[in-house]
């Protein structure tokens, strides 16, 4: 666990992109920030044509976000890999009427503007489906399209307030907790994306049509929780803060090793936990009526931490992995960025790739995850610059004429 180094990228295999299962399906993503364009990002992974549309000038906002090399933003290069990149204003006269004429040639159409905004552009969803029946349309909102406070702000922190993640997460006796990435954000991101797989496969598969996906990031998050409602319900019960543990089962939590480093354990079933105070050298404990069962635990879960603590504390974080492996004990190291990027494990399984990019040079990129055998997709690209591919796009693809692209530039359009 010391003695890491920094990751070297020229060290890692080459990124590869093989055959991809959604070849052949067009995404059109309009959306900004993060959890509508993360969607369209899992589906370009998996080899959907992904044309990113940003706002001509500025660009979508992740490009300012967070830490920056050679001009680029860090963030922008994975969430938006594997994308083509246009501009287009579709506050804009010429953009709206520019949309219609593109949709047709899309199966999918990601976006994520406040309800009512593409109504009043004139780009109701009953109007894409005007110009093309069988457009698949993923809107991503805060609140959802319906409801009081669908028209309000709404952003991936504010989803995991809102929904009650934060209201059981962190110490009880400490403010609530939000998570120190875009938690929300991403499970709105793979909520939506299987959304579109279910609507493709009902149209392609079923003979169905274009439909819309109305993607609340509050109730794809809510999902995550949503076993706590049965505990108000039926027992009254509000779920509070209690910092690691977790009111379904003891041991849960993480502890100190004595050279500073920290494991974390979850007692999921009773062998577990057997085998937890076998590595201990404290067998008895499974007949000690305070830790008999997971009932038990629960109630003295205080006691139960203090003594798996006191043992911990006594140990090195390398004696403490070698005796759970001997004992084969659920636990695992807190790993930070650095040891994640060094580890042997993650290295075996090749999750870091190597990916030539044209803004900063040799770097790494993350394998395509969940993995699939046959059809496994893979990176070919990160993000890139605002309106890359402009030319390409409009003048080959969706034959716009010389005069008119010039147009569209002057207009601000494109």
């Amino acid at each position: 666990m010391t003695g890491s180094k920094r990751l070297k990228a020229d060290e890692l295999e080459p990124a590869s992109a093989g055959p991809g299962p959604l070849e052949g399906i067009r995404v059109l993503d309009v959306s900004t920030m993060m959890a509508a364009p993360w969607a369209a990002t899992y589906m370009a992974d998996y080899g959907a044509d992904v044309v990113k549309a940003e706002l001509p000038g500025r660009g979508d906002p992740v490009r300012q976000w967070g830490t920056q090399c050679e001009g680029s933003s860090l963030a922008w290069k994975g969430l938006s890999r594997n994308k083509r990149l246009i501009t287009l204003a579709l506050n804009k006269a010429g953009g709206q009427e520019l949309l219609l004429r593109l949709v047709p040639d899309f199966d999918v159409l990601v976006e994520n503007f406040r309800p009512g905004v593409m109504e009043r552009w004139g780009l109701a969803p009953e109007r894409l489906h005007e110009a093309n029946p069988r457009l698949i349309i993923l809107r991503t909102t805060g609140y959802g399209q319906t409801g009081p406070w669908a028209p309000k702000p709404g952003f991936g922190t504010l989803a995991e307030a809102f929904a009650g993640l934060s209201n059981i997460t962190g110490a009880e006796d400490r403010p609530p907790v939000l998570a120190g990435y875009p938690l929300a954000d991403g499970v709105a991101a793979l909520s939506g994306a299987m959304a579109v797989l279910a609507a493709l496969y009902w149209r392609d598969v079923n003979g169905g049509t274009g439909q819309v996906i109305d993607n609340a990031i509050i109730e794809a998050n809510y999902r995550l929780i949503d076993y706590t409602m049965l505990d108000f319900e039926k027992l009254g019960i509000v779920r509070q803060r209690i910092g690691n543990r977790l009111s379904d089962l003891a041991p849960r939590n993480t502890y100190q090793t004595r050279d500073g480093h920290w494991v974390a354990i979850s007692g999921g079933t009773q062998g577990i936990v057997q085998r937890l105070f076998e590595a201990m050298g404290r067998p008895e404990l499974m007949s000690d009526e305070r830790f008999k069962d997971n009932a038990s635990r629960l109630e003295h879960v205080e006691e139960l931490d203090q003594i798996i603590g006191d043992w911990m504390a006594d140990k090195g974080v390398d004696e403490v992995m070698s005796i759970f492996e001997e004992h084969q004990v659920a636990g695992a190291p807190v790993n930070d960025t650095e040891q994640i990027a060094n580890h042997p494990h993650f290295r075996a399984r090749n999750v870091f790739q190597q990916m030539d990019d044209p803004d900063l040079g040799v770097t790494s990129t993350t394998q395509v995850h969940p993995r699939l055998s046959r059809t496994p997709g893979g990176v070919r690209h990160l993000g890139g610059r605002i309106g890359q591919d402009n030319e390409s796009f409009y003048l080959q693809e969706v034959g716009l004429t010389s005069s008119e692209f010039e147009r569209l530039q002057l207009d601000g359009v494109i």
